[in-house]
């Protein structure tokens, strides 16, 4: 259990350090809150693999991805910009919108993200801990 834990810990911090490059790369500055939600993202995309068959198509484990970040999205966002009123990320300009905290475009984005997360995770695992690599079909 321990060493199960340990694994997921460093996963945590993987992802978070991820995101957060992902996010200074797209909008040129981040929130330290997002270590955070990057982090718990990228371990529970990450565990899509072990609730669901291994030969589960890419864009479909990217879809599941998503409706992870799309949910962590609202409930975050809900907590730190509307109850907290930290402005981290506002959607009201975007179409589709719900309180400002989640958007369908960024919900399709999210899919993408999720596949490259999923393939990093699974790196991380055979390189750090000497899991099997998954082979991936897209389709």
């Amino acid at each position: 259990m321990r060493k199960k834990l340990s694994k997921q810990g460093i996963l945590f911090l993987a992802g978070g350090m991820l995101y957060l490059l992902v996010e200074l790369l797209w909008r040129g500055y981040s929130h330290w809150s997002m270590f955070f939600m990057g982090g718990l993202c990228f371990v529970l995309i990450g565990l899509i693999n072990e609730i669901f068959p291994w030969d589960m198509a890419l864009w479909l484990q990217g879809v599941a991805g998503a409706a992870v970040i799309t949910a962590a999205e609202l409930a975050v966002g809900y907590l730190v910009n509307l109850h907290l009123d930290w402005q981290v990320w506002d959607y009201s300009d975007m179409p589709l919108n719900l309180m400002g905290q989640i958007c369908v475009p960024f919900s399709l984005l999210w899919i993408l993200v999720s596949m490259a997360a999923v393939i990093a995770d699974d790196y991380l695992r055979y390189c750090l801990f000497h899991e099997k690599l998954p082979v991936y079909r897209l389709f």
